[in-house]
């Protein structure tokens, strides 16, 4: 890699950094109209995402597969719960663990859910394979800075 940097290159807008997180704040603002309608944030709204996919399971799963630690997700699933959308468990075979199922209310928003899809797909005004080759984009971006940290 060119050590040599250019003076354009410290130019805030040149920054892959605040391309990031402009585009994050971007996308919560885009977000939250569509979630204030089912009820949820987007960190609630991301939970729900792991439980739809991968069904009942440990507190854990959920942390891992958001990068979330248990003090920041326990009120999260705190609030879902008193929602009625999950329930959590004490794992029969391990009561350390706590498992967090879906309701059949927090089942049935899986469908509502769907019209956010929509939605922030029409708002991003990328095509299907645009959104993927940006999404794998970023995933591999992702891995390459916790590889290097």
């Amino acid at each position: 890699m060119d050590t040599t940097i250019p003076e354009s290159a410290l130019a805030l807008d040149q920054q892959l950094c605040f391309a990031v997180y402009a585009t994050a704040h971007a996308f919560t603002r885009a977000y939250k109209p569509l979630l204030d309608e089912l009820g949820l944030t987007y960190p609630q709204y991301i939970v729900m995402l792991v439980l739809w996919e991968r069904g009942d399971v440990p507190v854990k799963v959920i942390g891992e597969a958001l990068y979330l630690d248990t003090g920041t997700l326990s009120p999260l699933l705190k609030r879902l719960e008193q929602a009625g959308l999950i329930r959590r468990v004490r794992d029969s075979k391990d009561e350390r663990q706590v498992i967090v199922k879906l309701t059949e209310k927090g089942t049935a928003m899986k469908a509502e859910a769907r019209k956010v899809l929509v939605a922030i797909g029409q708002a991003s005004g990328c095509s299907l394979d645009e959104m993927t080759s940006l999404r794998d984009t970023l995933h591999r971006l992702r891995a390459n800075l916790v590889e290097s940290a």
